[in-house]
């Protein structure tokens, strides 16, 4: 769970009910993230204890269930990335021989009129934040979902967060990712028979 969000900058915002959302937010993924990385991660951080804080598992698992999504994913409602094994998570991956891109993933709180939307940042996320817990940065790029308010009584928030807005709004997150990917894959086909007949 990262920061409350006020009228900060970000790169890119939707809301998850928006017409098209998907697609749109593939269109976004597929421009800024490098889907041909030989070592794209997804890191999908949170709680499976928690309604709010169960944003980044379930995307985490939604991803794993796609057979051919090639990417390594950590985070799941199997086994969930949070305070406990994050620090490890980020030591094993600054010691890979190949630097990894890592796209981060978590919920976060937000103002009330922005509940449900879907936020795209350059940079690393502060997991734990908002309920005042010190953990290390974490992300190239990250994506969050406003799942509820902040502002008091973070940890209360969080376990009466309406458990189908967390669901929907990983499904399309999960989704558009997939979606992102598959254009990806497709455009690089494309390229390669265009290549060899011409």
């Amino acid at each position: 769970m990262t920061l409350p969000l006020s009228n900060s900058a970000f790169s890119y915002a939707l809301h998850y009910q928006d017409s098209g959302a998907i697609w749109r937010l593939s269109s976004f993924l597929l421009e800024h993230i490098p889907f041909h990385h030989e070592n794209l991660v997804f890191c999908c951080i949170g709680s499976d204890r928690s309604t709010g804080d169960a944003l980044g598992p379930l995307i985490g698992s939604l991803l794993s269930n796609y057979i051919s999504f090639p990417y390594r994913i950590i985070g799941s409602l199997e086994q969930p990335l949070h305070a406990l094994n994050l620090k490890e998570t980020v030591d094993s991956l600054q010691e890979q021989s190949i630097k990894p891109f890592v796209v981060a993933i978590d919920a976060c709180l937000g103002e009330q009129q922005r509940i449900g939307e879907i936020l795209f940042q350059p940079g690393p996320l502060l997991p734990g934040k908002a309920v005042k817990k010190e953990l290390p940065p974490i992300g190239d790029v990250s994506i969050k979902g406003i799942v509820n308010f902040g502002g008091f009584m973070e940890h209360t928030i969080l376990q009466t967060t309406r458990l189908n807005v967390t669901y929907e709004m990983s499904n399309r997150i999960a989704r558009a990712l997939y979606l992102a990917f598959h254009r990806h894959s497709l455009k690089n086909m494309h390229n390669r028979h265009y290549e060899r007949n011409h």
